[in-house]
């Protein structure tokens, strides 16, 4: 299974961010490729402490909901709802120079992948507490399940 704790899916992934281009189109939602960028940027910060998420996990998000999107080989449904705070249309960071943007979640996914020790203290706002191999692997699926939305 992919993970950003292994270099060559976290390079794979890289690749792909490259290819994104700022009119990409998307294939289902409503945010546009900077307003995704910025999106999965949110994503990281807030799970290094950068940015504030407010918690609606529960029992069932924290166990069953949690293990089949992490474990179940099935890529992940679309039309989740992103808590306000990184929803680009909502509270989330918006766009801005659509290159730099990608240049930031570039060195974020670094970051993160670099499994910094406090990410071990992180709560999702899903899934709650998490493993480092969960980070890990959220991660990867995160940023693949947002490329796979603009065809990259």
């Amino acid at each position: 299974m992919k993970t950003l704790a292994n270099l060559q899916d976290k390079q794979a992934l890289l690749d792909r961010l490259a290819k994104v281009r700022s009119d990409s189109q998307r294939a289902w939602g409503k945010m546009s490729a900077p307003q995704m960028i910025c999106h999965l940027s949110d994503s990281f910060r807030s799970k290094l402490g950068e940015i504030r998420v407010q918690p609606t996990e529960n029992p069932f998000k924290r166990t069953v909901l949690k293990w089949a999107a992490l474990w179940v080989p099935l890529r992940w449904p679309h039309g989740f709802k992103a808590p306000p705070e990184l929803d680009q249309e909502v509270g989330g960071t918006p766009p801005a120079e659509f290159e730099a943007d990608k240049r930031k979640l570039t060195s974020l996914t670094e970051q993160f992948a670099g499994k910094p020790a406090f990410l071990a203290d992180a709560r999702h706002p899903f899934f709650g507490k998490m493993s480092m191999k969960e980070w890990m692997r959220w991660g990867y699926l995160h940023v693949d399940h947002h490329l796979r939305q603009f065809h990259c």
